[in-house]
């Protein structure tokens, strides 16, 4: 399992500041006379309860580790890095954002190391990227041997899919310690994300070799064997996790999301009621319901999704989750017909980011340019061109000052699309076979920026047939095909493409 159910296809964040090896030595910090990051506390019970936080977050118990940081916080107030990690896993937008502050204003009283911490976690929330990504090297180099920490940092860029960099440190993690756990799990996403799943299922078997009675191994095995097409098998290790841990929810949202992509969209409705109730949070609930809402898409039953997205909305607009508001009107919009009613849910989606709750800037702005990019193709599509222009230009402005892959992903996709329709629209003709070739180079460039999505990726395996590159054409339609991950994307474009030619 990887963090919440946020199945993000293109949450990265590689630009620039990852372009380089991530542990850069620019700072040139003197590496610290501890192995470990060291933790200023005087209570040894606040001590305990935050080693047993960061215990728990490497095993994938979400929801506990959060609950053992906000212990360790009670039993001192002045523990800075508990606040730091209750910041940057919490669900609670008013809870992160006044732990992110109280971390802040206890730095100084803190070490070197523990500033650096501190200072990566609140500055990527922010929305500075370039100057977390500098404080989280600065507290590796200072802590090289530290394979907790080296983990930590190497997990976190797994979970802004910045795979190669990722890869990279979660191997000096495991150069360390052959036989760790955690580092060997996200090794493991890394292969699998890569399409190398013999290698992915091999680190997986060592997995759960070294964490038989834990609940988190089969989980990920279950989703790994999802992503390869090996529906069967995934369902029997989320069965096996939740044998070990009934409570363990994610395994449990995992059968709902297996039978979605299987199509057994009754099973997956029963399973996802099931998740729901056994939620630990009401993010996480909500997170859940829209879930469940997509299986009435994948059955064509608008009318019914149209409702369940409509009360999720109204559920977060109450409970002040303005994010998952956003999401519920964006995921509304995405499969509309009418171009105007997406429109519509579009403009709402954008309205619920700005009721002011304490939605840190990294989602709100990640957020934003999912819904201009929506906004962008749907405009265009309406044949309203000015909306499309300022809507492209928004997001481009977004993407110049800003490191955010999402962002950067959601402009690529969205000018992609915008010149793809140029391209057919100059040189229209009755078969629609003839595309203006600059304009089509022009849009392939974009949208190879952006090959998680499977709208792209469709749009890039009509570029490459009129540009007649074969060998990009079958790997584009591969992967396309082969894209197994419960989102609306994969649901209105992934199983209508599977139709139009034979099975893999």
């Amino acid at each position: 399992m990887r963090r919440s159910i946020c199945y993000v296809l293109i949450s990265v964040i590689v630009g620039v500041c990852l372009s380089a090896p991530v542990v850069a030595r620019a700072h040139h910090l003197k590496q610290a006379d501890t192995v470990s990051l060291p933790v200023t506390t005087s209570s040894p019970e606040a001590r305990a309860l935050y080693q047993k936080g960061m215990a728990d977050y490497e095993n994938l118990y979400l929801e506990r580790c959060n609950d053992d940081w906000r212990a360790a916080v009670k039993a001192d107030p002045n523990l800075a890095v508990a606040w730091a990690w209750i910041a940057f896993n919490g669900s609670n937008p008013m809870e992160v954002t006044a732990a992110r502050e109280r971390a802040k204003a206890l730095a100084p009283k803190t070490t070197l190391g523990e500033q650096l911490m501190i200072t990566w976690i609140s500055k990527v929330q922010e929305g500075d990227f370039i100057g977390g990504i500098s404080a989280m090297n600065d507290m590796l180099e200072m802590y090289p041997h530290d394979k907790h920490l080296i983990y930590l940092a190497g997990n976190w860029l797994l979970l802004e899919n910045a795979d190669d960099q990722a890869q990279k440190i979660l191997e000096k993690a495991l150069a360390i310690d052959k036989k760790f756990p955690a580092a060997l799990n996200d090794l493991a996403y890394v292969a699998a994300r890569n399409r190398e799943f013999a290698k992915a299922f091999a680190a997986m078997d060592r997995y759960v070799a070294l964490l038989p009675n834990e609940p988190n191994p089969h989980d990920s095995y279950g989703e790994l064997l999802r992503m390869a097409g090996n529906f069967e098998g995934s369902l029997q290790h989320y069965r096996a996790a939740l044998k070990i841990d009934p409570d363990f929810v994610t395994s449990q949202v995992g059968l709902g999301d297996t039978y979605a992509l299987m199509g057994n969209q009754e099973q997956a409705r029963i399973e996802y009621d099931k998740a729901i109730r056994q939620a630990h949070n009401e993010a996480d609930r909500l997170a859940y319901s829209m879930q469940k809402a997509m299986t009435w898409v994948r059955d064509g039953n608008f009318a019914e999704a149209d409702n369940t997205f409509r009360e999720i909305a109204q559920m977060a607009h109450a409970g002040d989750q303005d994010l998952q508001e956003a999401q519920a009107y964006r995921h509304l919009a995405e499969y509309q017909t009418d171009d105007k009613v997406a429109l519509k849910y579009i403009e709402d989606a954008e309205e619920s980011l700005q009721h002011g709750t304490a939605i840190s800037k990294a989602d709100k702005d990640e957020e934003l340019s999912r819904i201009l990019r929506n906004r962008t193709v749907r405009a265009a599509h309406a044949g309203d061109p000015a909306l499309a222009d300022k809507s492209l230009k928004q997001l481009e402005a977004m993407a110049a000052g800003s490191r955010n892959r999402v962002i950067q992903s959601s402009y690529n996709g969205a000018a992609g699309t915008l010149l793809m329709d140029q391209a057919k629209e100059s040189h229209a003709s009755p078969d629609q076979k003839n595309f203006d070739e600059k304009k089509l180079g022009e849009a392939i460039s974009y949208l190879e920026e952006d090959q998680d999505n499977p709208f792209t990726l469709e749009l890039l395996v009509q570029a490459y047939y009129q540009t007649n590159q074969s060998d990009k054409l079958a790997q584009a339609e591969g992967r396309l095909r082969g894209t197994n991950v419960p989102t609306m994307e994969q649901a209105l474009v992934v199983p209508a493409a599977r139709l139009r030619r034979p099975e893999m």
